[in-house]
């Protein structure tokens, strides 16, 4: 049997959501997944430092974009050195590198977005000027549409820096996602969560992506480890992101969900201080006549489309 060697982020949280997937994987290659040295030989883990990690003191939209988690990934995907990777969905590009693909979406976690607080229960709990941390754009100015008054503060770092931040008092409230904090074992955190209809989180949210080279995309592993509903929703939310031309400096959201033989998709993008916000919502049905993941898709390119003309340059930082 020929390895599966798979790529990962060094962080607590890409460990943990990577090591539950190689074990996936290696029960699909025929190993024992509650082996730990035989799910090693069979799919071993590759740890990665991308440069996304190694810079920690500013935005990602200072420093290149959301691309510096995948970066480094990629190039070992293209040379060979592993063969696949495994990503937030959140992270990756709207466009890959030639030669690579999304080759499978496992079933999504809960794509909300969870706030946590010393003390306050929700945002519109905390007190007048409160101090708000959070790296995102998206998170900065949907929490600024609701609340103008408040003072968001650049806090990056891992789930466990954050945390510790709040807790010494270097922040009033920050905001995660609930998947991360689930997939650490740390679901019971938040004081709540947040609608992901009133406020979309970033599109793929909570979603994994499994990235391979072209060629590998339909080995018999991989198919095994598609969820059909989770794809859908993603490749929705996806589209308006490449509509978008989605990045870091660009506060946009998604949500979409499966009902009524179609999927449901809302949108919005806001001005990057929170003052303007442009939302569609639309639906696609899915049929036997058609392609399920090109009605998705052309959704949400339509909504996110319809986005961009109407809001124009008022979205981008």
């Amino acid at each position: 049997m020929t390895p599966v060697r798979i790529g990962a982020r060094g962080s607590k949280l890409s460990l943990a959501q990577a090591g539950h997937t190689q074990r996936r994987i290696a029960g699909l290659l025929g190993a024992d997944p509650l082996n730990a040295a035989e799910v090693e030989r069979v799919a071993p883990l590759i740890v990665i430092t991308t440069s996304g990690d190694r810079i920690q003191d500013r935005r990602l939209l200072e420093i290149g974009g959301k691309g510096l988690f995948t970066k480094e990934i990629e190039e070992a995907l293209l040379d060979g050195r592993i063969d696949c990777a495994i990503h937030s969905m959140k992270d990756m590009p709207s466009v890959l590198p030639d030669g690579l693909c999304v080759a499978a979406i496992p079933v999504r976690e809960d794509p909300r977005d969870a706030f946590l607080s010393r003390e306050a229960v929700t945002l519109e709990d905390l007190p007048q000027g409160a101090r708000l941390g959070t790296a995102s754009l998206r998170r900065q100015a949907q929490s600024l549409y609701r609340r103008p008054d408040l003072a968001v503060q650049m806090l990056r770092g891992n789930v466990d820096t954050r945390l510790a931040k709040l807790a010494a008092g270097e922040a009033d409230a920050i905001l995660l996602a609930y998947a991360g904090l689930r997939r650490l074992g740390m679901g019971d955190l938040p004081k709540s969560l947040i609608d992901p209809k009133e406020s979309p989180p970033a599109p793929g949210q909570g979603a994994l992506a499994i990235e391979t080279r072209e060629a590998d995309r339909d080995l018999p592993w991989l198919q095994a480890l598609r969820c059909e509903t989770t794809t859908l929703c993603v490749t929705a939310e996806r589209g308006a992101l490449a509509s978008l031309e989605g990045s870091c400096k660009t506060p946009v959201g998604a949500h979409a969900w499966l009902e009524a033989g179609g999927v449901q998709l809302i949108v919005e993008a806001l001005s990057p201080d929170g003052r303007l916000r442009f939302r569609h919502a639309g639906s696609a049905e899915l049929s036997q006549l058609s392609d399920p993941l090109a009605s998705a898709r052309d959704l949400g390119l339509s909504l996110g489309q319809a986005i961009k003309d109407e809001a124009g340059d008022a979205i981008v930082l």
